[in-house]
């Protein structure tokens, strides 16, 4: 058994416990619609000339982001300047253990929690793996907001699309978002939704 400690210097509790919600304790984010002008990914956002017309995503690789969970304080004062900031896309891989995908969760909803108490606009970001992610992965997502969505990746086989449109159509259900953020190409069960599309950045480059 371990004993309270006053002074907690890991996974950022030192800087702020979140009064959570459902089974493990997820950081609950107001709900929230903002007009994006632009999109860029957070990797090019310190070279951003123009934060003030741009909103910032995280759909890359998770190492390409993960200083904003090790040092969250550092990149405050320059995501403050972008119309909109997206929670990080944490992999929540079907192939990854639970415990991992309950992780980056919690991890996704912290920085977005603290974000917004910073004063920073954030869109949550929705991820899932099957359906058994369906018990906790909604948890603290605001409902009848905007959100965003990746479907890079969820198109390659009979399964993957299977288990995106199951996911997607749930989320429709639980949240009922006003907009959603589409990165990728967008899927036949998403069109006639309220879209907002993305080209993914490997499709920029093939269509130079």
């Amino acid at each position: 058994m371990q004993v309270y400690r006053q002074s907690r210097n890991y996974e950022n509790l030192n800087k702020r416990i979140f009064q959570g919600v459902g089974e493990y304790d997820i950081p609950p984010l107001k709900s929230t619609v903002f007009p994006v002008d632009n999109w860029i990914s957070f990797n090019f956002a310190r070279g951003c000339e123009e934060p003030e017309r741009h909103g910032v995503h995280f759909f890359i690789d998770d190492y390409q982001f993960m200083r904003v969970w090790k040092n969250p304080d550092a990149y405050l004062s320059m995501l403050q300047q972008f119309q909109a900031v997206c929670t990080p896309d944490f992999s929540t891989y079907t192939d990854f253990p639970k415990a991992v995908q309950v992780y980056n969760h919690y991890r996704k909803h912290w920085l977005g929690a603290y974000w917004q108490e910073h004063g920073i606009k954030v869109i949550p970001t929705i991820s899932w793996s099957d359906e058994a992610s369906w018990d906790w992965c909604f948890d603290g997502e605001p409902v009848g907001g905007m959100v965003a969505v990746s479907s890079v990746g969820t198109q390659g086989n009979k399964r993957s699309v299977y288990l995106f449109e199951a996911g997607y159509n749930e989320m429709k259900r639980r949240l009922n978002p006003v907009q959603i953020v589409l990165y990728g190409s967008v899927p036949e069960c998403c069109k006639g939704d309220n879209i907002v599309p993305v080209r993914a950045f490997q499709n920029k480059w093939r269509e130079g």
